[in-house]
């Protein structure tokens, strides 16, 4: 690019730090680096018009875990780290609404449910017999239990006659928070250029030599928050996962409220202005998910619009206005990975598709790694 004298010092020379991905991650670390470093020079990179990835692509749940997820991570992990995981979520989301403000989020605590197909008796089952252990379990975090047995007040069909509630999930404006969260950096003077991708970086001594596709330039420090794109330029065990979303148009008397949880987690639904939003399928095919493309295939959509005619809305005539897609960054286990790479460089990805719970608390944690 053919970059004048005043372009190339106003905004790309004498940068202190670099952030790549203006997600809720890139933009909570550049909100705590401003505090921090109140004179620094702060530069965002976004390869998007818009955050690529999830941030601004996501369904809005502002959840820590359905008890099946949760009981599947402690299949995984043990019981202390996956208290610490449901604790950093839930001190994230409390994080954030400090942050903001419940208005800048439009913020509603309208409770979780997890939702069980008449076919999963198992699973059910399981979850049933779990729910006080788990409930103990993770009191500490929350001075109270996390889960009850509801019955199915909302008309779903195919389904259990109860399901799990989780009163304490709420549900956000994911577009009102990233608009927040933008505007609340770029006040504080850091700069943001979009449509840029970076698509590699060297350590040069002192600082990072940074090659994007439309100029070179140098940074102090480089810090990478590119979450479901890491593996493009990390060596990090970060795997891309597509997730699959679409939206009704408005429902006269929609009854539906609150944030449902479907299939282990693999299924997710909401309302929103009077709409149902509804996602996930990956389970469908997860090596054809396992990418950085967005999009939507017809496996995925054909099961979420059967899910909506025959479970969620199964009496009511419903329009699609809308879909589309966003790329999360998962790996092994749930924990995100935060640290320093080189003296200079440091990343904060794999957020697990829990970046509106745990993505502030990541982003705070990379700000504070940067020196």
């Amino acid at each position: 690019m053919n970059l004048s004298y005043w372009e190339y010092k106003t905004w790309l020379s004498n940068v202190d730090y670099t952030i790549v991905g203006s997600g809720i991650v890139g933009l909570n670390c550049a909100m705590y680096l401003r505090e921090n470093f109140p004179k620094a020079k702060i530069l965002i990179l976004e390869k998007g018009f818009l955050p690529q990835g999830a941030s601004t692509k996501n369904a809005g749940f502002a959840c820590f875990g359905s008890l099946s997820e949760i009981l599947a991570d402690l299949e995984k992990s043990s019981e202390e780290e996956v208290v610490e995981l449901v604790r950093k979520r839930w001190e994230g989301i409390q994080l954030l609404r400090k942050n903001l403000g419940d208005s800048n989020l439009s913020f509603e605590n309208n409770g979780g449910h997890e939702v069980f197909l008449i076919d999963q008796e198992k699973l059910f089952d399981e979850c049933q017999s779990s729910l006080s252990r788990v409930n103990k379990l993770l009191n500490p975090v929350f001075n109270r239990d996390a889960f009850e047995l509801q019955s199915n007040s909302f008309g779903f069909k195919g389904v259990k006659d109860r399901y799990i509630t989780n009163p304490l999930e709420s549900q956000i404006d994911t577009g009102k928070m990233m608009a927040s969260l933008l505007a609340k950096v770029q006040e504080g003077g850091v700069s943001v250029l979009n449509a840029v991708s970076v698509l590699d970086f060297s350590e040069n001594g002192d600082g990072v030599s940074v090659k994007t596709d439309k100029f070179e330039f140098s940074t102090t420090k480089l810090l990478l928050a590119t979450n479901g794109f890491a593996s493009q330029l990390l060596d990090e065990k970060v795997q891309s996962a597509r997730a699959q979303v679409l939206i009704t148009k408005p429902i006269v008397d929609l009854k539906i409220k609150g944030t449902f949880h479907l299939d282990e987690g693999y299924y997710y639904f909401r309302n929103v202005d009077n709409r149902i939003l509804l996602g996930g399928g990956r389970n469908l095919d997860l090596e054809a998910e396992q990418t950085t493309d967005f999009g939507e295939t017809d496996l995925v959509q054909s099961k979420l619009k059967s899910l909506l005619s025959e479970v969620i809305l199964p009496k009511v005539s419903y329009e699609i206005a809308h879909k589309w897609s966003g790329i999360m960054g998962i790996g092994i286990n749930k924990r995100p990975i935060v640290k320093a790479l080189s003296d200079n460089v440091y990343c904060g990805v794999r957020l697990g598709g829990m970046g509106i719970a745990i993505g502030s608390f990541v982003g705070k944690e990379l700000a504070e790694l940067a020196p």
